[in-house]
């Protein structure tokens, strides 16, 4: 969220990302029938065990071998690797997008599931040549190793079909690892067998309640399947790396492992963790109404109006307070009330602000990030030491939960560990937000919704930031312009079939003008959006092919911005958001 008003884009930064997201659309023509929306449908299933890896060479172990990459622009490195001990790194020039591919043979009228693990900015992975539609899937943004997957069946006389990792032309260099390519085997055969896995690291109790808790635990290259124990004893084999321990005990605690496997045999365990569960009736689902407004309150003063947390009208729900601060300490946030910018509101005022407003049904979150903020989570350390700091501001605020509005990017796998702990240590009523930009959401495999998806068990809404945004791709793989019903709609619909659920999707828009450098619409566009989404009426040229009456509602940056137009904002889309059926 921008700190202040600007005359440019305060939301740097993203007019770029959606320049390259048009660009991406046109290589279409140049590549592989590339369709970056396809990226936001679920991971596919894995297939059956009869199926094999048709890829030769497929973690890049002896070279580039069986590789063929253009223009000189394939190496294999040592470290980073993903499993193994090499990985394949490719460098895009001004004019060559580094596309390494293999010719893979395979059986007529089959279906094969296609995936791998990368690292680095707008990576594709994609299949050519099927015989039925080209398939391919990206990432904007892999800070770490993240899975891109997709399938395709190939046509009746099809024989062989190419796959393809690439990169972006004139951006860094990408990384690959543990290219496969599952389905029946063409007759070319395969590599070697994998070996047992490794034992999963990672292992973190996250959301409890009286009878459950929840678990998850990094991926382990070469597994198929993972086995949870309680107490010692076998629990349950889940495919992914997530799973939800029912049927437990209330007030009681239980310890957890968990093992990695495939048809070579079962991992050791993992390091234990322990959980304890609520006491009975303790519940999950936070405070926050069926159809929700949040809004941005500033603990600063930029020219908007200066408000007290009690200032803020009774049409918002959740008030995100921006921004925490970030500490010398890697990962720790800490909170510092700007008392002399508002006017001498002191931290007492502030506390009882709060209370007051949950005693009415409000709810208090502390946003994290904002546009200046410097917060990074990328190891386990930095993760416990989130965890542990933004706790110890709930106890110290009152505040209800944390807002995640991190603009630099964002590791999936150790902000997954922090929000999960976190999670623990608050209970079942932690109220969760986020508050991407339009860049972060445009694919599954982007850290940020591969984070909302890790924590969909804990996560109270995402409220995407449709504004200095620049152009962005719909959900029908069509480009959007930003101020529009159709922009609000086509991307809402990249999260709502991408695997949240419409609880979990909120609408994201300046107060007024003045409160972002672009982007701003009408508070009745912002209402004719959620009227289509939910209702499938006032919708523009774009019609989701389905109704989302359960959508959450909207969000505005800020309270501030609103205040000084009147409140126009709240005071149009507040009752509208709570009327939705």
């Amino acid at each position: 969220m921008p700190r202040i008003a600007l005359t440019r884009p305060s939301r740097h930064r993203r007019l770029f990302g959606g320049l390259l997201a048009v660009l991406a659309t046109a290589a279409v023509t140049t590549t592989a029938t590339l369709a970056p929306a396809s990226a936001a449908s679920p991971i596919p299933p894995a297939s059956a065990a009869a199926d094999v890896n048709v890829a030769k060479n497929a973690g890049y172990e002896a070279g580039l071998g069986n590789w063929t990459c253009s223009a000189g622009s394939g190496s294999t490195v040592g470290s980073p690797v993903h499993g193994g001990v090499a990985a394949l790194k490719a460098t895009p020039t001004a004019s060559d997008n580094a596309t390494c591919s293999q010719v893979v043979a395979v059986k007529p009228s089959a279906t094969y599931r296609l995936s791998a693990y990368v690292q680095g900015s707008y990576v594709y992975l994609g299949a050519s040549g099927t015989g039925t539609t080209d398939v391919s899937t990206w990432t904007p943004s892999a800070t770490g190793w993240q899975q891109l997957a997709t399938t395709f069946t190939t046509g009746p006389a099809t024989t062989s079909v190419t796959v393809y990792t690439h990169g972006w032309y004139g951006q860094p260099a990408y990384l690959a690892d543990d290219f496969s390519v599952f389905g029946p085997d063409g007759g070319g055969g395969t590599d070697p067998g994998p070996g047992v896995p490794a034992s999963p690291g990672g292992l973190t109790a996250g959301a409890v309640t009286s009878s459950s808790v929840a678990l998850s635990w990094n991926p382990v290259a070469g597994a198929t399947g993972y086995t949870v124990y309680r107490d010692g004893a076998k629990d349950r084999t889940v495919s992914g790396t997530a799973a939800t321990v029912t049927g437990l005990s209330p007030a009681t605690a239980y310890r957890f492992q968990v093992t990695a496997g495939n048809a070579s045999g079962e991992s050791a365990r993992s390091a234990e963790v322990s959980a304890t569960t609520a006491p009975s009736g303790g519940g999950t689902d936070p405070v926050v109404p069926k159809h929700a407004v949040t809004g941005y309150w500033q603990n600063f003063n930029n020219g908007a109006t200066v408000q007290k947390i009690s200032d803020v009208p009774g049409q918002y729900d959740i008030i995100a307070v921006a921004f925490a601060d970030a500490t010398t300490t890697p990962g720790a946030v800490t909170f510092n009330l700007d008392s002399a910018g508002l006017g001498g509101y002191t931290v007492d005022q502030f506390k009882a602000d709060i209370r007051a407003k949950q005693a009415a049904g409000k709810s208090v979150v502390l946003s994290v990030g904002g546009e200046k903020g410097t917060i990074s989570v990328n190891d386990s350390a930095s993760a416990a030491n989130f965890a542990n700091s933004a706790y110890a501001l709930m106890q110290q605020y009152g505040f209800n939960g944390v807002d995640i509005d991190l603009e630099n990017g964002l590791n999936p796998t150790y902000m997954t560990q922090a929000l999960r702990s976190l999670s623990q240590k608050a209970g079942g009523k932690l109220v969760l937000t986020m508050a991407p930009q339009t860049i972060d959401m445009q694919s599954t495999s982007g850290g940020y919704f591969q984070t909302a998806l890790n924590v969909k068990d804990i996560l109270t809404v995402v409220n995407m930031q449709y504004y200095n945004s620049g152009s962005m791709l719909g959900c029908d793989g069509k480009v959007y312009s930003q101020g529009s019903v159709d922009f609000l709609t086509a991307l809402a619909c990249i999260q709502l079939e991408g695997g949240l659920d419409p609880s979990q999707v909120g609408l994201g828009l300046p107060a007024s003008t003045r409160g972002a450098g672009s982007g701003y619409v009408a508070p009745s566009v912002v209402n004719a959006a959620l009227d289509c989404l939910a209702k499938g009426t006032g919708c523009g040229s774009f019609k989701p092919a389905k109704t989302y009456p359960g959508i959450r509602g909207a969000m505005t940056w800020s309270t501030n911005w609103d205040a000084a137009n009147g409140n126009a904002w709240s005071n149009a889309v507040g009752p509208h958001v709570h009327g939705l059926p």
